[in-house]
């Protein structure tokens, strides 16, 4: 008996590790040892290994047994090596041939089932990439690994089957076993795909043209009124109106979604762009993301190219909120934790809502708010100032009118606004191919003041709130890239001093500032 080997994948955030598994068989006692810094889930393999193997007719040596994942440095955690461990051990104890350099990822059931594992899309990505197109895989996961490109996959139900196909006396293997579909498969369809339509909300025509502009340029967002003004309504159709997932940010989303169990198994790339909205209750890791060991993604994460919706966003805790302000900036997460760092994209567009005051009658004339000034000052200012100097767009939503609101059917639909934004989206697209970028909001200030520089007399209304302490820098180079889009959407080269103006209104409509 020799040494066998067979390779797995870990994942460390989105980012997968190939790694080598030896296994080897001593001429001690019996024992199992799994080497090269596994978690608890991993450790257990060997109960689970032992048991699947003896139901599946190819029992393990009665002699000690060792299994070493190379990198031994590399943290590795969870069920998703189960295979890999006992593909090596079958091959030092020469009951299968060699295996070469295909990749297993799948739990063992103590019967000998394969059983769907999460994050395969990643796994697999990073397994091609590392020159491994070779991938094995639980019969329930092979629509999402057949999703990357390159990738020849083959699916098996059951640790018999698989052995059989790679060289095992078929005498005593359990190949009449054959387990129903319903024991593997899960549901992984959407429960409600309707997109909330936009002609749902009545009135509020400033608001619908701040939110066609937010869906343009990628701008974030924070919506300021009272209850039942329709901020809520508003922000869940931001996603509706954003163009369909590339590619490439397709294959990001549906990773994301895959590794945070969203869904268990995808059988199709994720084209409709996220939409994430936590209650202000979450914990900074469950928006930012983290966890004990090595950190899982949040909800940030899981809004990447999508929306990120925080609602009643002065009950959050001040310190959820300001992690946010990094992710704002670099469209990345990079978590750091005792057991390892993990680092996510984030690219998301941010809307928040908020009611002007605790009691939420401070709209309007106020004149039944029970709250005092510096009650107002304090239940606003829990959104730090560096954080809403991160937000393009700063609205306040008014009341629905009774005229408004009986006007039912004359609103524009999704489907209309969603046009001119795409148009809106194409004419950036052209323009910001040379600088790398997809949308205004990514467009950097030295771009803004350099090659897109406008006119000075374009920019005087800018130049003076600047010089006047009105804006900081970051609110200058905000207002530039709301009123490029404004531009898109007017079918113009450029922006003149009216679309100055407006995304300056835009800016300061909520806070004054």
């Amino acid at each position: 008996m020799g040494v066998g080997r067979s390779h797995c994948v870990a994942l460390v955030g989105l980012n997968g590790y190939i790694v080598e598994v030896e296994a080897d068989i001593g001429q001690t006692l019996p024992n199992f040892v799994i080497l090269g810094l596994p978690d608890a889930a991993l450790n257990e393999a060997k109960e689970r290994i032992r048991s699947a193997a003896q139901n599946s007719g190819i029992p393990l040596s009665r002699r000690k047994i060792t299994a070493n994942l190379i990198p031994a440095s590399l943290p590795k955690r969870g069920s998703g090596f189960d295979l890999a461990i006992t593909m090596a051990v079958l091959c030092a104890a020469e009951d299968i041939r060699s295996i070469g350099g295909t990749v297993f990822i799948a739990e063992l059931g103590l019967d000998g089932r394969l059983r769907p594992v999460r994050g395969i899309l990643p796994a697999v990505m990073a397994a091609v990439q590392a020159g491994y197109p070779d991938i094995v895989v639980a019969e329930a996961n092979v629509a999402e690994a057949s999703l990357v490109p390159g990738a020849r996959v083959r699916g098996y139900r059951t640790l018999a089957r698989l052995a059989f196909d790679f060289g095992a006396d078929p005498k005593d293997l359990a190949l009449d076993y054959d387990p129903l579909d319903g024991d593997l498969q899960e549901d992984c369809g959407d429960a409600d795909s309707r997109v909330p339509d936009l002609c749902d909300v009545s009135g509020q025509t400033e608001a619908r043209r701040a939110l066609e502009v937010a869906a343009a340029g990628g701008h974030h967002m924070l919506l300021t009124g009272p209850p039942g003004a329709g901020k809520t309504m508003l922000a869940e159709r931001l996603p509706g109106l954003l163009p369909d997932l590339e590619d490439k940010a397709a294959m990001e989303v549906t990773a994301i979604r895959s590794l945070a169990a969203v869904q268990t198994s995808a059988v199709k790339l994720v084209r409709r762009p996220p939409f994430e909205n936590p209650h202000h209750t979450a914990t900074a890791a469950a928006i930012i993301g983290g966890g004990s060991g090595l950190p899982r993604p949040g909800a940030a994460s899981r809004a990447h190219r999508g929306v990120l919706f925080l609602d009643e966003a002065p009950e959050y805790e001040r310190r959820v909120l300001d992690a946010l302000r990094q992710p704002l900036e670099s469209g990345e997460l990079v978590i750091h934790r005792s057991a390892g760092t993990a680092a996510y994209p984030a690219r998301f567009q941010l809307v928040l809502a908020a009611n002007p005051c605790p009691c939420g009658k401070a709209a309007g004339k106020g004149m039944d708010c029970t709250c005092t000034a510096t009650m107002r000052r304090r239940y606003f200012g829990r959104i730090s100032g560096p954080l809403l100097d991160r937000v393009d767009i700063q609205l306040q939503v008014e009341r629905v009118s009774l005229a408004d609101f009986g006007q039912a059917g004359s609103e524009e639909d999704t489907n209309m606004v969603a046009a001119r934004v795409l148009a809106g989206r194409l004419r950036q697209f052209e323009r910001l191919k040379p600088f790398g970028l997809e949308t205004n909001s990514q467009v950097p200030g030295r771009t803004l003041r350099g090659e897109l520089r406008l006119p000075l007399g374009t920019t005087r209304i800018l130049d003076t709130a600047l010089e006047r302490g009105v804006l900081t820098a970051r609110g200058y180079d905000r207002v530039l890239r709301l009123a490029w889009t404004l531009a898109d959407l007017g079918h113009q080269d450029a922006p003149d001093a009216d679309h100055i103006g407006q995304a300056l209104g835009l800016r300061r409509a909520a806070t004054g500032a």
